[in-house]
């Protein structure tokens, strides 16, 4: 993949930079997901991606300093992070190849970026990281609202499913605000664990700094056109089906044999990849 920041067209309130990281999943099917995540963002959001072996924190600390060189302070960043973290009482990481991310790290990084600035955390334990993000410039999102809450989230897929979804554009301004995704991955989380009958095990928060509404995730000009041909959209929504199956599937592991687990979760994850690599043509 060519490592080269993505800058999008200036605005009338300056420039947009996006950054999208997916990190590291442990087993093939997050592997899977957060790589997806992460392109539905790009397809959809406009941003760069770093995930695989690219997901270093090298190749992180390089892209926000290209951020911090280019950006003034009428600018905007948005830095997404989806996978999983980890907190032991301290300190919050980002799981990605290599050494992992801290919070505190990602903190000296952004400082040196003029820009305003959304910081979504999409990832476990990630409550943790919400006090040390915490700027005047910077609205920060996380999918848990603690350390503590350490299961593998499912904020994130409804995160980047506001992007494409016109329902999430609440205002019916043909867009999508940071503030509005956040409504409506929020509500759809709490609707994933009530259908599932299970007790939520994530709670997103959204500490906005006051300047949450100043973020657009996506206008619905280019984006709608793209999903204007009907077998797509009838694609996107299997993709969608199959990811909840997915989620599913793994709220019921404990409660049944390995092998059969292993087969179900095989099946939905060759039918997800051929969905998506339908959705990629």
């Amino acid at each position: 993949m060519r490592f080269a920041l993505l800058f999008l067209a200036a605005s009338a309130f300056g420039a947009e930079y996006r950054l999208t990281v997916a990190g590291l999943g442990g087993e093939p099917d997050y592997e899977q997901r957060f790589a997806a995540l992460a392109a539905d963002t790009a397809k959809y959001g406009g941003a760069q991606v770093l995930s695989g072996t690219q997901a270093t924190r090298e190749a992180i600390k390089a892209a926000i300093d290209k951020v911090a060189a280019q950006s003034r302070a009428d600018d905007t960043f948005i830095l997404t992070l989806i996978g999983h973290g980890t907190f032991d009482g301290l300190v919050y990481k980002f799981n990605i190849p290599g050494p992992d991310v801290s919070a505190d790290e990602l903190r000296a990084w952004l400082e040196k970026v003029q820009a305003k600035q959304l910081v979504v955390v999409a990832t476990s334990c990630s409550g943790a990281a919400s006090t040390v993000l915490k700027a005047p410039n910077r609205a920060v999102i996380t999918a848990t609202k603690s350390g503590t809450e350490k299961n593998a989230v499912v904020f994130s897929r409804y995160w980047v499913e506001a992007m494409r979804d016109a329902s999430a554009d609440a205002d019916k301004s043909d867009s999508v605000s940071a503030q509005e995704a956040f409504n409506y991955a929020k509500q759809k989380t709490a609707s994933f664990y009530e259908m599932q009958k299970r007790l939520a095990t994530e709670h997103p928060v959204m500490d906005d700094s006051g300047i949450g509404a100043r973020f657009t995730l996506v206008r619905f000009g280019a984006a709608q056109r793209a999903l204007n041909d009907p077998q797509k959209r009838m694609m996107l929504a299997h993709k969608e089906a199959l990811e909840a199956a997915i989620d599913a599937l793994k709220l019921e592991k404990a409660a049944m044999p390995i092998a059969e687990y292993k087969q179900k979760l095989n099946a939905l994850l060759v039918e997800l990849a051929r969905i998506q690599e339908e959705l990629d043509k």
